[in-house]
């Protein structure tokens, strides 16, 4: 199964992605950057409206790596109750050095129940040998998305072979996969093919209007539809380990 994430600006966007029958609703403020984060407040109403309907997902914010800052967004995000908490590792001035740093750090960090997901980033020369890392610091999953929204989605940047290999080395690793960074109708099919857990969406969802736009019921109801046919004729392949993370959040 892969599953379809959608990234909302508000709780409108969030019911709307609820009734098109979204897998996971991701809170996040498109205005603010690649993971513009939501306000705390709004995320504990998030939950308190929406948690246990379908997985929620938060991101922090576009940080900069430093372990003490990120440490403590991922804790705050992760007290409100929300069940993914994604974590960027945006390109640092010590580059892998800071990267391990910054997931040393975030695995000690009180996170609760809530799983954490690394982001990686495709136009930022992503190192996939972070992902073992990631595994041995308590990391649930990684993703790769893109982090200048204006210059290409995710297939512009990285190739088919190089994706695929993302997300077998993700599940080597004992961590779910995910897909994102601009992508269109026409990355769909290209990108299911790979298997990954899920792939992410915002800009396809509002139409004309872009990323900062607002999402389109018919938009997102055609995708849902689209992610639900594929997973109804294709059989599953995901890992086990993957799996039983998806499962306990009611992903698949």
């Amino acid at each position: 199964m892969t599953a379809l994430l959608a990234s909302v600006a508000d709780l409108g966007e969030a019911d709307t992605a609820l009734k098109a029958g979204v897998d996971i609703v991701d809170l996040k403020n498109p205005a603010q950057g690649a993971l513009g984060a939501w306000d705390i407040h709004d995320l504990v109403r998030a939950v308190c409206l929406v948690g246990g309907r379908t997985p929620l997902s938060a991101t922090i914010g576009d940080l900069p790596m430093e372990p003490e800052d990120l440490s403590a967004a991922v804790g705050a995000t992760a007290a409100t109750g929300v069940d993914f908490v994604k974590v960027g590792f945006f390109a640092g001035n010590n580059g892998a050095g800071d990267s391990q740093a910054c997931a040393e750090a975030i695995g000690r960090c009180n996170h609760g129940a809530a799983r954490l997901v690394a982001v990686l980033f495709a136009d930022q020369s992503p190192d996939f040998s972070l992902l073992g890392v990631l595994a041995a610091n308590g990391f649930s999953g990684a993703m790769l998305d893109t982090a200048d929204k204006s210059s290409g989605g995710l297939r512009d940047y990285l190739e088919s072979r190089l994706l695929a290999r993302f997300v077998g080395d993700a599940a080597a690793r004992g961590l779910f996969s995910g897909l994102a960074g601009s992508l269109i109708l026409d990355d769909v099919q290209p990108l299911l093919e790979l298997r990954p857990d899920y792939l992410g969406f915002r800009g396809a969802l509002c139409g004309a209007q872009g990323r900062r736009g607002v999402i389109d019921p018919d938009a997102i109801g055609e995708l849902a539809a689209l992610f639900q046919d594929w997973n109804a004729s294709s059989p599953s392949r995901a890992t086990a380990t993957a799996g039983a993370h998806m499962a306990a959040c009611s992903l698949s």
